[in-house]
């Protein structure tokens, strides 16, 4: 749903747990407590990008492509830290950024396209979800 979101969970969840999934510059990323701080600065920023009228569409290919990325580097993140096999972790994490994005691309339009539901109530909707669901991740 958000590009940011499930690196900053992954980090978020290896930070408390205190796991370490290696030593390549990506581990340090998602383990240190400046790579938790400026991945969570990151997430918070793209909730406020994201209401902006400027901010792409979300299904377009750059940004479907980074959701992808950083949704398979935080599942393979979180895989490698728990002993898991890695590239199942990011095919899984990649996977389930793709179904995110157009699943909510698609539900926000059609929640939206009630006259009576104003764009900025899915919105807040939306971003709750995706709060919601990174606490899940991040515990």
């Amino acid at each position: 749903m958000r590009s940011m979101m499930a690196p900053a969970a992954a980090a978020t969840f290896l930070h408390r747990k205190r796991k370490t999934p290696g030593n390549a510059v990506l581990d340090k990323i998602f383990t240190s407590s400046a790579g938790l701080k400026v991945l969570n600065a990151l997430a918070a920023g793209e909730l406020v990008g994201d209401k902006l009228p400027t901010a792409p569409n979300r299904i377009a290919t750059p940004g479907l492509v980074g959701r992808i990325v950083t949704g398979s580097l935080a599942a393979a993140s979180i895989s490698k830290a728990n002993n898991k096999n890695v590239i199942a972790g990011a095919l899984i994490g990649g996977g389930v950024a793709a179904a995110s994005t157009y699943a909510f691309f698609y539900l926000r339009r059609y929640i939206s396209s009630h006259p009576k539901i104003k764009d900025y109530f899915t919105g807040a909707a939306e971003d709750a979800v995706a709060l919601g669901l990174s606490a899940l991740v991040a515990k």
